[in-house]
């Protein structure tokens, strides 16, 4: 399937899925299990309860039950898939892919499969990514997940972190957007400076696992919060009116702003810099608290699935995360 460069193809979503383990941890539970409370959590993040992975439930299988349930939707069958992107922080293991492991369970037999990561935009890197290969006309589906279980990898005795992520996925199929519709403009950004800010030390080559490393709690999530909120805080509108511009449009044409669900501050904070009206934005972390790679398409498929959206809204997601990344898609419904 190969296109003159005349004839690029725009990409736009076919399908999408969401799951989240069965598990509920609410703020009065974690109120028994370290020094914090629900005022605390709430004021600060803006979290009332998140929803954690089963002792046996790795990335993979919850990443699985999405790309089901995308394909469902998307009414297409796993081997008509060319590509297969997952966007995770927590895979299964450093190899084989957590992409292969899912290319493999839900038989999709055609496609090719990779990781992707990129911090907590990595749904939004994938997506780039992916609708790339759709403009180029090298694949016609692409399934792009994000997906976390985030529960394993913090450390439950600190409660400036433990209180703040959830486990979850989302999934969606990327495809040949409908005339009129589809993915307009994409902007990625890195700082790498601000690598030390948000990140997980040991496990790679610089820190390989040893009893040291153990001990010092080094395998667990670190993240100096203040920083990174005054860094999320200047980016994510930034980032916004960035996307918008590329594609040709002011913020009085934004219909729906769809954040990274890390911070109900943060959130609130580029809303009134964009100056958009609550009913314009998708808030959902309340509930599942911050799902990284997962928390945009669990808010677009929460806002598809309640009648929010409808044909012809111009929807930008914008997220941030570790790496620094930021990043953010303009797209047409």
């Amino acid at each position: 399937m190969l296109t003159l460069p005349g004839e690029l193809i725009k990409a736009g979503i076919a399908g999408i899925g969401v799951y989240v383990p069965e598990r509920v941890l609410t703020n009065a539970q974690l109120e028994e299990m370290v020094d914090t409370s629900h005022e605390w959590i709430s004021t600060r993040c803006g979290i009332h309860q998140r929803h954690i992975a089963a002792p046996e439930q790795a990335t993979s299988d919850l990443a699985v039950l999405a790309a089901d349930r995308a394909l469902e939707n998307a009414g297409l069958a796993p081997e008509e898939l060319d590509l297969v992107i997952v966007a995770t922080n927590t895979q299964d293991m450093f190899f084989p892919s957590t992409a292969c492991l899912v290319q493999d369970r839900i038989g999709a037999r055609k496609a090719g499969a990779f990781d992707l990561a990129a911090g907590c935009a990595g749904f939004i890197y994938a997506l780039a990514v992916g609708s790339q290969f759709i403009r180029a006309g090298s694949s016609r589906y692409v399934l792009v997940v994000g997906a976390e279980s985030l529960s394993k990898f913090v450390n439950w005795e600190d409660r400036k972190t433990c209180v703040l992520f959830g486990d979850a996925a989302g999934a969606v199929v990327l495809g040949p957007a409908r005339e009129g519709s589809g993915f307009t403009s994409f902007k990625l950004r890195a700082d790498g400076s601000g690598g030390p800010l948000l990140r997980l030390p040991a496990g790679g080559s610089r820190l390989p696992a040893s009893r040291e490393t153990v001990e010092n709690k080094l395998h667990y999530i670190q993240m100096k919060g203040r920083e990174v909120f005054k860094f999320a805080v200047r980016v994510m509108a930034e980032i916004t009116e960035e996307v918008l511009a590329a594609g040709g449009l002011g913020k009085n044409d934004l219909d729906f702003f769809i954040p990274h669900q890390a911070n109900t501050r943060i959130i609130n904070s580029a809303a009134r810099r964009l100056e958009l009206p609550p009913e314009r934005i998708l808030v959902n972390v309340d509930r599942y608290g911050n799902t990284s790679t997962a928390s945009i398409p669990l808010a677009l498929e929460e806002a598809l699935r309640g009648g929010r959206i409808k044909e012809g809204d111009n929807i930008v997601l914008a997220g941030f995360g570790a790496g620094l990344t930021w990043a953010a898609a303009l797209l047409k419904w």
